[in-house]
């Protein structure tokens, strides 16, 4: 018979998963307004990836400061490892838009909104338990 999880710690990961939402939001939100400015002057693609690159700084300062702010290592190593982090997430999220938009000719920000989603998941597994571990 197992213990029951310490009320204190089920808290404490309620809150970083509501943190983790919170600024997941804010994050896609700059990233498709960023893609939805950019898409007009380039390649879809290019434009994903640009938004990508303005909603990185918006989520690692989010989820360093309110996401993950009881995590063990420093701003240097969870900068590096929520690097690898974001470009994993990145791939993901660049295979599932190019996926939907060149495959399945859907309109560009459906393709990306559902690609965001897509990453959003593997994203926060590896944030939590890797680059802002406890």
């Amino acid at each position: 018979m197992s213990a029951p999880p310490d009320p204190a710690s089920v808290n404490a990961v309620s809150a970083s998963a509501r943190w983790f939402l919170v600024v997941g939001g804010l994050a896609a939100l700059t990233h498709m307004g960023v893609f939805g400015l950019a898409q007009h002057h380039m390649w879809p693609e290019l434009a994903n990836a640009l938004g990508f690159g303005v909603a990185f700084f918006v989520s690692f300062a989010g989820h360093r400061l309110l996401s993950f702010r009881d995590a063990a290592t420093s701003v240097r190593t969870s900068f590096g490892r929520f690097g690898v982090t974001a470009l994993a997430g990145f791939a993901a999220n660049e295979l599932v838009f190019v996926l939907l938009l060149r495959g399945l000719g859907w309109p560009s920000l459906v393709a990306l909104f559902c690609a965001l989603v897509f990453a959003a998941g593997q994203t926060f597994l590896l944030s939590r338990f890797w680059a802002f571990r406890r």
